[in-house]
């Protein structure tokens, strides 16, 4: 364009010369970790450059053209993405044979949970509990933590054999057999704690301070919104849709590479304050130990699936909360609440106050299976 626009000998010699082709961007495909190293700095100075154009246009007065630059200058500024858009969803796209597939599925899964675990008098998930217990020594704390590290070493170790099983007996067979390890063992975890959480005396008590409730409540609701965006994914969560490890690079990954251990973290936190006994420090305790395993073995789970491309998405994303945007490594567009404003979250705050209103009734249902 620049050798259109120009006349004369200088123009006439550059409109002559040999044309190179072009490139291709690795960064577009598998970028290198070289290349991701190089744009995680060209977006750092992507950024300072918005910002010029940003105190530019707040000098010159800030009128409505100069608002319209800044943010077409921000968006156009912003690296492309390697990873995927988390959390997208649309209606169009939907099946309602799939979402029905789903709901079988779900009713069966439930189904028969309840019978061959759950059921008072005949389900295995009172012996299992009662037998950890009993291993423990009668001790409530510590076998919470058993209960949780069962669950743990169960979960993240059939995960870790993905990539060597699915070759073998296919995506969904695995997804399969993923759910009917982990739910059994996480339902008799989640039973025991609520059964069990008061057990011992309290190492302290605020539930009388003022605004501690808020807080509690405050920062438990605010977890649920750091899911791991795979989690939005149900179709692929049940198997009905062959399911992928996905990598993600919008919404709450821009946060965090490691939302759901962020969000267990805040949940671990909120709780333990409230409840301030031994059991709730251990059940801190051993989700604590598992998701802070996961925030290593997800990077490299996530390395190995998809090399490079994750070398990128890692080099302008962080664990913790905040830091790759406070450092300037990962650019928020503009319009980021867009990759908030979306039906998988309202999905999730629609849960949240719903399990939070429901609560008595959780504890009820617990209570009366005596685990």
């Amino acid at each position: 364009m620049l050798s259109a626009s120009r006349a004369g000998p200088a123009g006439a010699l550059r409109r002559s010369a040999p044309q190179q082709r072009p490139r291709p961007t690795p960064l577009l495909v598998r970028p290198s970790s070289r290349a991701a190293v190089a744009t995680v700095a060209a977006a750092g100075r992507r950024r300072s450059a918005a910002a010029v154009v940003a105190r530019a246009a707040s000098d010159d007065g800030g009128g409505p053209d100069a608002a319209t630059t800044t943010t077409t200058t921000t968006a156009a500024l912003a690296p492309a993405l390697v990873g995927e858009d988390a959390a997208a969803f649309s209606f169009a796209q939907q099946s309602l044979r799939s979402w029905g597939v789903f709901g079988v599925l779900v009713s069966i899964v439930i189904g028969g949970l309840y019978v061959v675990w759950i059921r008072p008098g005949g389900g295995l998930g009172e012996a299992y509990a009662r037998g950890v217990l009993a291993l423990c020594g009668g001790s409530s704390p510590a076998a919470m933590l058993a209960l949780l590290g069962i669950f743990g070493v169960a979960h993240s170790g059939l995960a870790s054999l993905r990539p060597l099983a699915e070759p073998v007996v296919g995506a969904r067979a695995w997804r399969v057999l993923f759910a009917l390890v982990s739910l059994p063992l996480a339902t008799s975890a989640i039973v025991f704690f609520i059964n069990h959480r008061y057990d011992g005396a309290p190492l302290w008590d605020v539930k009388g301070i003022p605004g501690v409730h808020a807080l509690v409540w405050t920062a438990s609701f605010v977890s649920f919104l750091f899911l791991y965006p795979s989690t939005f994914n149900l179709l692929e969560v049940a198997a009905v849709d062959e399911p992928r490890q996905h990598l993600w690079e919008t919404g709450v990954t821009r946060i965090t590479r490691h939302p759901q251990a962020v969000g267990q973290g805040l949940w671990c936190a909120a709780h333990t304050l409230w409840v301030g006994t031994p059991v709730m420090l251990a059940a801190t305790a051993g989700l604590m130990a598992h998701h802070l395993f996961g925030v290593w073995n997800g990077d490299r789970r996530l390395r190995d699936r998809h090399g490079e491309a994750f070398q990128a998405v890692k080099a302008r994303t962080s664990a913790w909360p905040f830091a790759a945007i406070l450092d300037g490594r990962q650019v928020l567009p503009p319009d980021y609440w867009r990759e908030w404003a979306r039906w998988p979250y309202a999905v999730v705050v629609a849960a949240t106050l719903g399990a939070y209103w429901a609560h008595p009734l959780m504890q009820a249902a617990s209570y009366g299976l005596k685990w």
